[in-house]
């Protein structure tokens, strides 16, 4: 089973995901977003997987929301998806993904609803 997580090891929800994939005897790809952001096309392709728009996948209580201009309700979905390439920090996390199936592990548990 391919799977990968989109993690930050300091955010504990997304520690617990991915404890809760190696409880599955899993091993999942770990993709550290801050530090290796997904592209345009990639963030693209997991809003339609999540069935989310752009906003819906943004850490609004972050400092980068506001500061980054994008509050602004009249950006686009490729603007907004361009600040998360600019500001991963915006993206919430974490993000499962297995096969053509993605899932925002909050709480963690959701991700077994994928596997």
């Amino acid at each position: 089973m391919d799977i990968s997580i989109y993690h930050n090891p300091r955010c504990s929800k997304s520690r617990q995901t991915l404890q809760l994939l190696e409880q599955q005897q899993l091993t999942p790809q770990v993709i550290e977003y801050l530090n290796t952001p997904p592209d345009a096309a990639t963030l693209s392709r997991l809003l339609d997987m999540l069935g989310l728009a752009p906003r819906e996948l943004m850490r609004k209580g972050e400092a980068e929301y506001k500061a980054s201009g994008a509050d602004d309700p009249a950006l686009s979905r490729e603007q907004l998806i361009a600040l998360m390439v600019r500001f991963p920090k915006l993206i919430e996390r974490p993000i499962v993904v297995s096969g053509d199936k993605a899932v925002i592990g909050r709480p963690p548990e959701r991700v077994l609803e994928i596997l």
